[in-house]
């Protein structure tokens, strides 16, 4: 799933494009549970940029610097079987949560997609939860859906990537380097009606989606509510 949000100045639109591949695994008799994925997106995305490599001289640098610079717009496909072990092949970090398997890549041009990644699935990414998820532990980062908008899964992580992309730039660097040794502890749930109206007027990292697919140009679609940010 493509997805960006929308950017805060225009001159963004004008840079050249880049874009941040995410690849979930999803085998037919084994997919994650739909939260497990979203989590494990946003912790990919994280972990991404806290890794050195993507940091001063590291060899990601120069290309998350790029994607930063223009819309921080990232593309969620999936894969399975062969598919996933290719991928594996190529640099870039898993991140496992409790069922779901995320691998995350260095930022590429938009028009630059390894073979391996273009020709694996965008649409149709969609996931269950077997049960509902607990409740979310209010003292841990979490990231809170729009509980109005329908989202496909894939969508769906691609837009909590963003959320969890924004805490990381709000927060200060001694929060960053706890959230870091921590290992990115986060929860993702869909909020109340009523909570969701007090969220998007907190002053919290807010994600307002391009509208390129499934939902409407300037559609909230999270807050990302870190300890750190209250």
């Amino acid at each position: 799933m493509s997805d960006v949000p929308i950017p805060a100045e225009a001159p963004r639109d004008e840079a050249r494009q880049f874009v941040l591949p995410l690849v979930v695994r999803i085998e037919r008799d084994a997919p994650p549970a739909r939260t497990d994925a979203l989590e494990t997106s946003a912790r990919a995305v994280l972990t991404l940029l806290g890794d050195e490599r993507s940091v001063g001289d590291g060899e990601w640098a120069e290309a998350v610097r790029n994607w930063e610079d223009a819309q921080i717009r990232k593309v969620v496909r999936r894969a399975r079987g062969a598919e996933w072990r290719r991928a594996g092949t190529l640099p870039g970090i898993t991140v496992t949560g409790k069922s779901a398997e995320v691998r995350v890549f260095p930022p590429i041009p938009l028009d630059g997609w390894p073979k391996d990644l273009a020709k694996l699935q965008v649409s149709g990414t969609e996931l269950d939860d077997p049960e509902p998820p607990l409740d979310a532990d209010p003292t841990a980062p979490v990231l809170w859906l729009n509980p109005e908008l329908a989202m496909s899964a894939g969508k769906t992580m691609a837009q909590t990537g963003h959320g969890a992309q924004l805490a990381w730039w709000a927060l200060p660097d001694d929060a960053r380097t706890a959230w870091r040794a921590a290992g990115y502890p986060l929860s993702v749930r869909t909020a109340t009606p009523a909570a969701w109206t007090r969220l998007t007027h907190s002053g919290l990292p807010l994600v307002r989606d391009a509208g390129y697919t499934e939902i409407a140009p300037g559609s909230c679609t999270v807050v990302a509510d870190h300890p750190g940010l209250r």
